[in-house]
């Protein structure tokens, strides 16, 4: 199957699935809370993290759908902290994948309820599946504490805090780097190790994933920093500038565009080279080459 063809059927079984989880909600005078989940859950975005969860499943030789419901669970904590991150005591941005924020649209309480419902219906999610799958439970226990091991203070929220407590300072390149190995790195380090979990990975393939996720991680968050200097807000799908205007310190702030770029490049050559030590390699590899020079 081609590249392209196997990221849109990732794509849709993703969409398909997060639609399905989320209509099982809405009973008892609770539509609104649903109807803001949903808002966020559906609107779209590139599904990386998801993709990546089920793609090295069946990398190192398992089935792909056997990872949804996991992959499911950890789009829906990217998706609460992306809601949470808008929000004004935090970023206090009003665009998100060319739409409204959700605080604009149901409220900043609303917005609030609504991250915190993605985040403990995520743990829901992944822990009911093993249900009608292959799934061990001993897999599905190692596999969600991979997951909240790096949303939380070790990971995501960790890099959240450090990146609150940096606003107009003027971070090194390693405080940086560290920050956004936690904030940017820590899911599509889960999303990685998740895979390889359900995929019954070797150590050596799964040390191959880490080091691949920890490149690409890194190479995405400064290909966003470049878009927010010179991307297209109507592509980009948020505010160009914010984080200058949020006095935020950034990777071609540091170092410059250009050498960003080439920064970028070497990353994703770096994490090309580490998995294609795995059985199936041709996505991944392809998958990491789309993200450099992307316009969103």
């Amino acid at each position: 199957m081609e590249f392209q063809e196997r990221l849109s059927r990732y794509v849709e079984e993703i969409e398909q699935a997060l639609d399905q989880y989320l209509m099982t909600f809405g009973c008892n005078g609770q539509e609104k809370i649903v109807e803001a989940m949903r808002y966020s859950a559906l609107a779209g975005g590139k599904r990386l993290r998801p993709v990546l969860t089920m793609e090295f499943c069946r990398a190192v030789g398992g089935d792909p759908y056997a990872a949804l419901p996991f992959a499911c669970a950890l789009e829906m904590i990217h998706t609460y902290s992306l809601i949470h991150d808008d929000l004004p005591c935090m970023d206090n941005d009003d665009l998100r994948r060319g739409k409204p924020t959700n605080h604009k649209v149901y409220g900043e309480g609303m917005a609030v309820l609504a991250g915190d419902s993605l985040l403990t219906y995520a743990f829901e999610t992944a822990a009911r599946g093993m249900n009608g799958s292959d799934v061990t439970a001993q897999q599905a226990v190692e596999a969600i504490g991979i997951l909240a091991h790096e949303a939380g203070y070790y990971g995501m929220i960790g890099g959240q805090v450090l990146d609150l407590a940096a606003e107009h300072q003027t971070l090194t390149y390693e405080e940086l780097v560290n920050l956004q190995d936690k904030k940017t790195g820590g899911l599509i380090r889960a999303a990685a190790e998740m895979g390889c979990v359900l995929g019954y990975a070797t150590e050596e393939q799964r040390e191959a994933a880490k080091t691949y996720a920890n490149r690409l991680g890194l190479a995405f968050q400064i290909q966003d920093d470049i878009l927010d200097i010179e991307g297209d807000e109507a592509v980009f799908g948020k505010p160009i500038g914010s984080d200058e205007k949020s006095g935020k310190s950034t990777f071609p702030g540091l170092m410059g565009v250009e050498t960003c770029r080439k920064m970028v490049q070497d990353l994703t050559d770096e994490a090309v080279c580490a998995v294609k030590t795995l059985p199936e390699s041709d996505f991944l590899v392809q998958l990491a080459e789309s993200l450099v020079g992307r316009k969103k």
